[in-house]
C-alpha cells in the first residue's frame, strides 16, 4: 500500500488541529477569563471538531448510511466554519494589536464578539448562497462549426459532487433545471459524484428522465476516480449517458472528445491521445477535460473548445485567491489560449463545507452563433 495518502491525511490532520488551536487560544485569551470547568469543556469540544472532518470522510469512503451521511454533512459544515473562525481569529489579533499602536484601549470581548458574529454571518450565507444555481448564458463561435449547430445549445454542468451532502434530490432538480432548457446537447466534464461510497445508480436515476436530441456525454473527473471509475460510468450508462473514455464520436459534423481524468494528468500520454484523433482537421470540436490545465497540448492538437471544472472557482474565500494563483485566467468563465477556447464553470455542487462565498454554483447554456 502506498505511503503517500497516509502522509496527506496525517498533513491535513495536523493543520485541521493547530487550526482550532489557534482559534481556542484566540477565544479564551480575547473573551472573559474561563473557569477551570469551562476551559476543559471548550478544549473537549475542539478536540472532537479538530478530528470530525477526517473522521467523517473516512467513513464515507468505506461505508453508507444515514448515520455516516448525518456525520458527514455535520462535520462538513464545521469545516466551512471552521474556515471562517480561523479568519475571525486572526483579525482579532491584527485589530488588538493596531488598537495598541495607536494608543487606543481596544475590548477585548467586544473584538472577539463582533469578528466571530461577523464569521458565522459569512458562513450562514455560504450554505444558503451554495442552494442558489444559477443558469448562465454564454454566445459561443467556433471557427469550423458546421451551419447546422448555428443557433443550437448546449448544456454544461460540472462537479454536482454527488454523495453524502448533494443526494438523489439534488440530482433530480438540476436534471429538472437541465429539461426545462430544453438544450440540443449535454456536456458533464467530471465530478458528477464525490467519490465517497454511495449507490451511484440511485444518485443518478434522475437523470433516467433526462434527454438532448443530440445526446449527453460525459468524461470523468478526479472524484470518479477516487477508487474504481467503473462504479460510477456504469450507473451513467444505465441512464443513458454516453461516458467517452479517451475517444471520438461526430455528431452532425461536430467532433466531440471526452478524455478520463488519470490519463489527462500526464502530458505525453495526453498528447499522443489527441493526436490520434486527428482533430486539426478543420472541423469545429470540443473537448471534456476536468481540469482546464495542459493547454498548450490541447491548442497544439486542433481543439475547438475545452469545457473544464474542477476549480469551484475558488468555493470559498479565501481560497479563490489560491486558485487564481493555479489556473489564473482558467480559473472560471470563457477565455482564450490562442486559438483554443476554455469554458471553466464553477460547478453546480460543493465538495467538503456545503458553502459558497465569493462564488455562485451554475449550469451554463452555451449558445452556438
Amino acid at each position: 500500500m502506498k505511503a503517500w495518502p497516509f502522509f496527506a491525511i496525517a498533513v491535513v490532520q495536523v493543520s485541521l488541529c493547530l487550526a482550532h488551536w489557534f482559534i481556542y487560544r484566540t477565544w479564551i485569551d480575547f473573551w472573559w477569563p474561563l473557569s477551570q470547568l469551562a476551559a476543559l469543556a471548550l478544549r473537549t469540544v475542539v478536540f472532537v471538531l479538530a478530528m470530525s472532518f477526517i473522521v467523517a470522510a473516512l467513513l464515507g469512503f468505506r461505508f453508507s448510511n444515514w448515520l455516516v451521511s448525518a456525520l458527514y454533512r455535520v462535520a462538513a459544515v464545521w469545516l466551512g466554519l471552521l474556515n471562517f473562525f480561523f479568519l475571525a481569529a486572526c483579525l482579532c489579533w491584527v485589530a488588538w494589536f493596531a488598537c495598541r499602536l495607536v494608543g487606543v484601549h481596544g475590548n477585548r470581548p467586544l473584538i472577539a464578539a463582533t469578528l466571530f458574529s461577523l464569521a458565522l454571518i459569512a458562513g450562514v450565507y455560504g450554505l444558503l448562497n451554495a442552494r442558489l444555481v444559477r443558469i448562465r448564458r454564454v454566445p459561443v463561435r467556433l471557427p469550423g462549426l458546421p451551419n447546422s449547430w448555428r443557433g443550437r445549445t448546449a448544456l454544461l454542468f460540472s462537479d454536482l459532487h454527488l454523495g453524502n451532502i448533494n443526494g438523489p434530490r439534488f440530482s433530480r432538480r438540476i436534471a429538472d433545471m437541465a429539461a426545462d432548457l430544453n438544450p440540443d446537447i449535454i456536456f458533464i466534464p467530471g465530478d458528477l459524484f464525490d467519490g465517497t461510497h454511495s449507490d451511484p445508480n440511485r444518485l443518478a436515476a434522475p437523470f433516467k428522465d433526462l434527454s438532448a436530441p443530440f445526446g449527453i456525454y460525459f468524461a470523468t473527473g478526479n472524484h470518479e476516480e477516487f477508487g474504481s471509475a467503473a462504479h460510477y460510468t456504469e450507473a451513467m450508462k444505465r441512464v443513458g449517458i454516453r461516458v467517452l473514455e479517451n475517444e471520438k464520436v461526430t455528431v452532425d459534423g461536430l467532433h466531440i472528445v471526452g478524455v478520463t481524468y488519470g490519463d489527462s494528468t500526464s502530458p505525453l500520454r495526453l498528447s499522443a491521445l489527441l493526436e490520434s484523433l486527428h482533430l486539426a482537421d478543420g472541423q469545429a470540436s470540443i473537448l471534456l477535460h476536468h481540469v482546464p490545465n495542459r493547454l498548450p497540448i490541447v491548442e497544439k492538437a486542433g481543439v475547438s473548445l475545452q469545457l473544464s471544472g474542477h476549480t469551484h472557482g475558488g468555493q470559498v474565500f479565501p481560497f479563490s485567491w489560491f486558485t487564481r494563483r493555479i489556473f489564473g485566467k482558467f480559473t472560471y468563465g470563457l477565455q482564450k489560449f490562442g486559438a483554443l477556447q476554455v469554458y471553466t464553470s464553477s460547478g453546480a455542487g460543493t465538495w467538503g463545507p456545503p458553502m459558497r462565498v465569493g462564488t455562485h454554483p451554475e449550469i451554463v447554456l452555451l449558445a452556438f452563433e
